[in-house]
């Protein structure tokens, strides 16, 4: 967890995320572990309790369609993997929309973790890949819900096992200006 802090923390202050400059803010809860295909069992699950941080776009990055900023703290209620994630995120739509979002994670889990029977089972690396995507809609010009999924991983490049962490859940998000 508290690589999952220094993170956060040192990401808000790099991107200056105050309230002046926030566009949006965030707090949802999640299941913990959830098995897809994308992930192998970690033998983790519960639930997690997720805030973040959004940006204004970014006019600089026109040319890859002016993402968000965001930033991410996703807490395990259960004693499972926490983690901080940094990235960027584009939405697509207005009252009903959908947001991807790509960034690195860095997380508490143990590493290596093994459970018996099952061998190693840990997320492999430190730092992941977070890619992310949530389905939302307009509740009125300050509140929105968010339906979310993030998954966490190495994609097999920082080690050579990669069971992966899936967290999906919903959100409510507050605009600020």
């Amino acid at each position: 967890m508290k690589y999952a802090i220094m993170l956060f923390v040192s990401a808000a202050l790099l991107c200056g995320a105050t309230t002046a400059n926030a566009n949006e803010v965030w707090l949802g809860a999640t299941k913990h572990g959830v098995d897809t295909p994308f992930t192998l069992k970690t033998g983790e699950g519960g639930a997690d309790i997720q805030g973040g941080w959004r940006g204004d776009k970014i006019e600089g990055l026109s040319f890859i369609g002016k993402p968000s900023p965001y930033l991410l703290a996703s807490v395990s209620v259960d004693g499972e993997t926490s983690f901080a994630a940094i990235g960027l995120s584009w939405k697509i739509g207005d009252k009903v929309y959908v947001r991807p979002g790509i960034g690195l994670a860095i997380h508490d889990g143990k590493i290596p973790r093994v459970l018996p029977g099952r061998g190693r089972v840990d997320l492999g690396s430190r730092i992941l890949f977070e890619p992310e995507i949530a389905l939302g809609v307009k509740l009125n010009d300050k509140l929105f819900a968010e339906a979310s999924w993030v998954h966490i991983s190495n994609a097999q490049i920082l080690s050579g096992q990669n069971p992966g962490l899936d967290v999906i859940g919903a959100r409510l998000v507050l605009k600020l200006k």
